[in-house]
């Protein structure tokens, strides 16, 4: 066996003769962290700590996740709803009645990425029963645009939409039905304020109409103000002639209706006027953009205190341990190999932590309405009445770019957390640590 210059003086051996390097993240550095998790019996509020830590870590992954996807599902089904009930662009005339509107959506349909062009008149009216009278808002359209709102011709709970202009019949939603206390064939008035004139003034218009369908759409707000009439009929009754209020035009992609709307402005003339959904909904759409930044903002907070929950853990075990890292130090560990181990260790903790919040997350929202519904049961209460969030189930879409970010955020965060103190324990000075031992 070799004898060093140092035993043969009977000098004490350098730290510099007796440290070897190691490749980093050796076998030896995950087991020493893989112990240091599975603390002993005595050291038992390391483990509280560790366990803490990694339940922080999930809870705010799996938050932040959740109620980032409902939050998605409400913007989503909100959209849904609008676009699927209204046109993508709607055309007015400017300073004329509307009674081209024919000759007008023939040349719209030809431009192309348009999918259908809707005549339609809109109008108040009170909607009345032998039970209660309620304000409406009357819609005409033909059975040909009826169906082609998918949203409405997709959702008939009762009745049919067949023959739809042949009949003196009216659609109406399923929760303005339960309102009225009618159904299915039942009559009722219809009351519009302008109509005929007369010497004392002009008289209210008053019709009965036979309910020839009941639809759903899922949005309350609709569900309980929305009435449908035969286009024909609704000129009749509001006393429009042979002319429209508006033409709604759908395209094929919403999202890109700023490249259709210029062929559109160019096919229609100068005495057309077009606004497209996002116009008209700006208000609402930017408001929805700015909580949905906020709250990933302050939810974030979440995942960064249970990081600072790793550093506080990390740094009792390194102060618990440092007998151990001074052994380790004069038996020939490097200043990185000690990193490293509580680097391993607190780094666990939190990508262990994220992943099982990823998981948790990801679960929830996939059965978030069954949980509602067992909740709302055993707390006999409603958690997300119709008439507050407009939407009859509460939704979650969860977005992979964003959960990605989410995950990658809370990883970078819980290695980040533990660097300092990893730091800190390779710095420790065997001889002090070893002092008073």
């Amino acid at each position: 066996m070799a004898i060093t210059a140092a035993e043969k003086t009977g000098a004490p051996a350098t730290r510099a003769e007796t440290s070897v390097d190691t490749a980093p993240f050796a076998p030896f550095e995950w087991l020493l962290a893989k112990r240091y998790l599975r603390a002993r019996r005595k050291e038992g509020f390391i483990s509280v700590i560790a366990g803490i830590s990694f339940i922080g870590i999930m809870l705010g992954v799996a938050t932040l996740i959740i109620v980032m996807a409902v939050m998605n599902g409400f913007r989503h089904e909100l959209f849904q709803k609008i676009l699927g009930i209204n046109g993508h662009v709607i055309v007015h005339k400017i300073q004329a009645p509307f009674e081209d509107y024919m000759d007008a959506a023939g040349r719209l349909r030809a431009v192309p990425g348009v999918k259908a062009v809707l005549p339609l008149i809109e109008g108040q009216a009170m909607i009345s029963s032998p039970q209660n009278t309620l304000g409406a808002l009357v819609r005409g359209l033909s059975e040909e645009s009826l169906k082609k709102l998918t949203l409405v011709s997709g959702n008939i709970r009762f009745g049919t939409l067949d023959g739809f202009d042949d009949q003196d019949g009216i659609a109406l939603g399923t929760r303005l039905a339960n309102l009225l206390q009618v159904g299915l064939g039942d009559s009722v008035s219809l009351v519009a304020p302008k109509g005929a004139s007369t010497p004392f003034g002009t008289a209210p218009r008053i019709k009965r109409y036979r309910i020839a369908a009941i639809f759903e759409l899922g949005m309350s707000e609709y569900d309980k103000t929305m009435v449908f009439m035969p286009l024909v009929e609704s000129q009749r009754y509001f006393s429009r002639g042979a002319e429209v209020d508006v033409l709604e035009v759908l395209v094929s992609s919403p999202d890109a209706v700023d490249g259709v709307i210029g062929p559109m402005r160019a096919a229609g003339g100068p005495t057309l006027h077009f606004s497209d959904w996002r116009k008209r909904n700006e208000t609402f759409f930017t408001v929805l953009e700015v909580e949905r930044n906020v709250m990933f903002i302050i939810l974030s907070l979440i995942v960064l205190v249970a990081a600072l929950n790793i550093i506080s853990g990390i740094m009792m075990l390194v102060k618990e341990k440092s007998r151990d890292i001074a052994i380790l130090r004069t038996m020939g560990a490097t200043k990185g190999a000690i990193m490293r181990v509580f680097l391993i260790t607190g780094a666990s903790i939190g990508v262990v932590g994220t992943i099982a919040g990823l998981i948790l997350g990801v679960v929830f929202c996939w059965n978030i309405e069954s949980i509602r519904q067992l909740l709302q049961t055993v707390l006999g209460t409603k958690l997300m009445d119709p008439q507050v969030y407009y939407l009859t189930r509460l939704p979650a879409r969860i977005d992979v770019a964003e959960t990605a970010w989410i995950v990658a955020m809370a990883l970078v965060l819980s290695v980040l957390a533990t660097l300092y103190p990893s730091w800190r324990a390779s710095k420790l000075d065997p001889v002090e640590a070893l002092r008073y031992e």
